[in-house]
């Protein structure tokens, strides 16, 4: 009895807890505004319950752990993507509408009659800073709230003078600030504002706080923002604040612009250009990275298939060695090894034929490196799988079609080959989907570069379409151009699932020709 007590009584405890929790964010959420996101934690919150408290749902308590991960790692990146990709989410359009009319709400201007009043700060030793402003009638004035000014007579005892200069010295346990003070304390000084009857006062210099007009205000009725200092009206155009005379107001807005970002990639000359330049070399480089790799391994797996080679063992872990160094310090190893000016590479050509080639500065050149990088990392798996493959191959076979009067190529056309294309198939077109995506090779070896002249974006020759939208959501010159990058991973995610989909029918077509063997 005392087993199943304290079974539930640990399950009545983690629900507890994750309840509560999960009140206090939704509650949260929701008055933040975001209520498909209180929804959605909500609903997952019963399921949860639902799950841990019925005998019938016991089974998928195991998978919870499971698919929260799932959800949190997988299902709601795509998503979010997705909707990101619709939008002109990235530099300059980060804020939401509120939050950017917030902005330009909290900004002013001076008039030219504007009054100014000089000024004493004074800190207390919790950091708290009040001030005491003097208007040109020596009017003194203190800002009891940081919001609201009320006037103040000095003479109050309150108020302390200690050397009998005519300066506060201070007062309610808050204590002049010398210059030296006021500079360290600037950021603060500049962030407060008070309110004398309708208008604002705002610190100018280091010696002067001026009497400020609220700048902007919006018109939420008619979606308009009017700008106070000279009648200038903005409206909202596809998140920005533009003027009828095109004057456009920073920083623009989120918000949703449907298909734009795809079309920039067909439609702009400066970004579909160098886009679609991307997206050939990076099936081109999917492809020889592939091939170079598969050949290679194939080539040296039937040599150490030999049962008759010596040292058949060495060999084979020797040829292991550029597998088991961590990919990275491989290819940061072969970008100095390539470095046109001291590398070792084009020291040797120097040395014998009197060639010094620019590796990473031509295109062509370039991506020769990265194919030739690639080749070292990729070829040692390529003949692990592939001398593993031949081994599972029946000796008898060739011994057969050796009786019949088969030459070797002929064994290996007929026989070997497609035997083996029915193994690694799949791993191949795995192979093809990892390095349309690897992003290692060409950032660490190349970093997409050398550039490609007149781009309207970070794009470069060795690129890839990873590598490319990697450099447009972080190393634009525009800025981070994020809802465009996640454009680009949308299509990538459409090619690979394409690609994936043509492998399994591949497979099983292959797998149908292995029967007849």
């Amino acid at each position: 009895m005392e087993k199943p007590l304290f079974s539930i009584s640990l399950k009545i405890i983690f629900l507890g807890i994750l309840d509560a929790l999960a009140i206090w964010s939704i509650i949260t959420i929701i008055f933040d505004g975001y209520y498909w996101v209180g929804g959605i934690l909500s609903l997952g919150v019963i399921i949860i319950n639902y799950i841990f408290l019925s005998e019938r749902a016991y089974p998928f308590r195991y998978m919870v752990p499971g698919l929260i991960f799932l959800v949190i790692m997988v299902i709601y990146p795509i998503f979010y993507t997705i909707y990101v990709s619709f939008t002109n989410y990235g530099t300059g359009h980060i804020l939401n509408k509120e939050q950017a009319i917030e902005q330009f709400e909290n900004q002013v201007y001076f008039p030219k009659d504007s009054v100014s009043y000089t000024f004493q700060a004074f800190k207390n030793d919790s950091g708290e800073i009040k001030i005491i402003l003097f208007s040109p009638e020596e009017e003194a004035y203190l800002c009891e709230n940081k919001k609201i000014i009320v006037k103040v007579d000095l003479s109050d005892p309150r108020f302390i003078d200690q050397d009998k200069d005519g300066i506060i010295d201070q007062f309610d346990n808050y204590k002049k600030l010398d210059k030296i003070q006021i500079i360290q304390s600037l950021n603060e000084l500049q962030n407060l504002r008070f309110k004398k009857d309708e208008y604002i006062i705002k610190l100018a210099n280091l010696t002067e706080f001026i009497v400020c007009n609220k700048k902007y205000q919006f018109d939420p009725s008619l979606d308009r923002l009017l700008d106070l200092e000279n009648g200038k009206i903005y409206h909202d155009i596809e998140g920005y604040f533009i003027s009828e005379d095109g004057e456009r107001l920073t920083p623009g807005f989120r918000v949703k612009i449907g298909f734009k970002n795809f079309t920039k990639l067909i439609r702009s000359p400066q970004i579909s250009g160098p886009f679609l330049r991307v997206f050939g070399w990076t099936f081109l480089w999917a492809f020889l990275s592939v091939i170079t790799t598969f050949a290679l391994g194939l080539t040296l797996a039937i040599i150490l298939n030999d049962p008759y080679m010596k040292l058949r063992k060495i060999y084979r872990t020797l040829l292991i060695i550029p597998y088991s160094i961590p990919g990275f310090i491989s290819c940061l190893i072969w970008c100095g090894l390539f470095n046109t000016e001291v590398g070792i590479i084009n020291r040797i050509l120097n040395n014998l034929f009197q060639v010094i080639i620019p590796w990473l500065q031509h295109p062509i050149w370039a991506k020769v490196a990265v194919v030739v990088v690639n080749l070292w990392l990729g070829f040692p798996y390529m003949m692990i799988i592939t001398l593993g493959a031949l081994q599972s191959i029946p000796f008898e076979l060739g011994e057969a079609a050796a009786i019949d009067g088969a030459s070797r190529w002929q064994q290996f056309k007929s026989i070997t080959f497609p035997l083996l294309l029915v193994s690694l198939a799949p791993l191949l077109i795995g192979s093809f989907a990892f390095n349309f995506n690897n992003f290692n090779v060409i950032y660490l070896v190349t970093q997409g570069r050398p550039a490609i002249p007149g781009a309207g974006t970070p794009a470069g020759a060795t690129d890839i379409l990873i590598s490319y939208t990697y450099r447009l959501a972080f190393e634009g010159a525009r800025g981070n151009q994020w809802g465009l990058a996640s454009a680009v991973s949308l299509i990538i995610f459409i090619i690979i699932a394409v690609i994936s989909a043509i492998g399994f029918h591949y497979t099983r077509a292959l797998e149908e020709v292995s029967k007849n063997v």
